[in-house]
């Protein structure tokens, strides 16, 4: 069968331009799919779990209520007892120290003006004397340095010269206590409740929780904190004083006040330093309504014992910790780790969570910062830099030709 020319010239020009069909199909293809664009790829985070921690059994002392805190963490750390206000004796001294240093500031190593105390401050002698109050010696016309002032009030407790030192500077009981409430309220302190500047009245009190923050505050205070770890003192016609709290110098013990009332029974606010691994944890503790300080010293020694065991590093991740995963189509992986380790000092068992965010990546580099992971610690937020670790690598021309729509990821 003979194909005439026509025929011929069709089936020539159909081969001609399907082949430059092809061939421009081709010279399209090859650029589109060996030149395209990878697309970004989201890793995939390792489920977390928290760290264990063991709970601390602490050896409570028999008092009405026992509460211990610590300087860079918040509130009460553990309590035992009541939690209701009660009468908190000489401890009101720390009060009165601290508000009295608010209207007359002391620098650490200042002794502070001369204070010449005349016929009244005698007369307080008697009167506290009389009732069975603390009491130091006094003449009219002694003159103490503000400093010594403080120093007999908050070492030996003196009810005269801590009435001394409140008049001196707020001229009337009344202003004082006014004064007082004023800086209470302005610390959040609304519970204390003080009617007077010596803790003879049994009125005066406060929970353990907020006495915790009475204890924070008077040891942030240079001249407080220096003069409550005094063991013992010389000063002008009152000779030597000793320190009321006999625990000073025992399982890391450096203040703060004793207080013993009827009404109160036997009351400690104490602080404490202790080492745990390379840091100092300075711990704060009250204790309310015991029998007497002949049984309540050791039994709060051996509350310390115990407290210490509760303090720890928790490690919440370590450099290099591997917590996620990128995995691109073309089977190029990189991890996703911790550019550096985070610990915490913690106190027993911490609610731990963590979030991770990070970032959509395409071709990427060993090194390269992806996100980062925020720890929460009792609600306490951390961030920890996330990088990359090995690289997301281009899948090479061969891959590229054989899966044309495989590089979204």
């Amino acid at each position: 069968m003979q194909i005439n020319p026509a025929q011929k010239f069709r089936r020539r020009r159909l081969t001609v331009f399907g082949g430059l069909a092809v061939l421009l199909t081709g010279l399209a293809y090859f650029p589109l799919t060996l030149l395209a664009p990878v697309g970004s790829v989201q890793a995939v985070i390792t489920p977390y779990e928290a760290p264990a921690a063991a709970e601390p059994e602490l050896a409570w002392p028999s008092n009405a209520a026992t509460a211990i805190g610590a300087l860079g963490f918040d509130g009460v750390l553990a309590a035992a007892g009541t939690d209701e206000p009660r009468a908190i004796a000489s401890i009101t001294k720390i009060v009165t120290a601290l508000v009295v240093l608010d209207k007359h500031p002391l620098a650490a190593g200042h002794s502070g003006p001369s204070i010449t105390l005349g016929a009244d401050d005698v007369r307080y002698y008697h009167e506290y004397l009389s009732v069975g109050g603390a009491v130091k010696p006094i003449r009219g016309g002694l003159t103490l340095t503000q400093r010594e002032l403080l120093q007999v009030v908050l070492i030996s407790s003196a009810n005269n010269y801590a009435k001394s030192l409140a008049l001196w500077a707020y001229g009337t009981e009344a202003s004082f206590v006014e004064a007082t409430r004023t800086w209470l309220d302005a610390r959040g302190l609304t519970t204390t409740k003080i009617h007077e500047p010596t803790g003879m009245d049994p009125n005066n009190v406060s929970t353990a929780a907020e006495l915790l923050e009475l204890a924070k505050l008077a040891i942030a205070d240079p001249t407080v904190s220096e003069i409550v770890a005094t063991p013992a003192t010389t000063l002008p016609y009152i000779g030597t004083i000793n320190n009321s709290n006999k625990l000073l110098g025992s399982v890391g013990i450096d203040g703060i006040k004793t207080g013993t009332l009827n009404a109160a029974g036997a009351c400690l606010l104490f602080s404490a330093d202790f080492p745990v691994g390379e840091d100092v944890v300075t711990v704060v503790g009250v204790a309310l309504g015991g029998v007497d300080h002949r049984s309540q010293f050791p039994q709060v020694r051996d509350l310390m014992n115990t407290v210490a065991s509760g303090f720890h590093h928790l490690s919440l991740v370590e450099e290099g910790e591997v917590l996620g995963e990128y995995e691109t189509n073309w089977d190029s992986r990189a991890e996703v780790v911790a550019a550096e380790g985070y610990s915490q000092l913690v106190w027993g068992t911490p609610t731990v969570t963590r979030s991770v965010t990070v970032d959509a990546i395409g071709l990427a580099d060993d090194g390269t910062p992806v996100g980062s992971a925020r720890f929460s610690i009792d609600g306490k937020t951390t961030d920890v830099l996330l990088e990359l670790e090995g690289s997301i690598s281009d899948p090479g021309p061969i891959w590229r030709l054989e899966n044309p729509f495989g590089l979204a990821g």
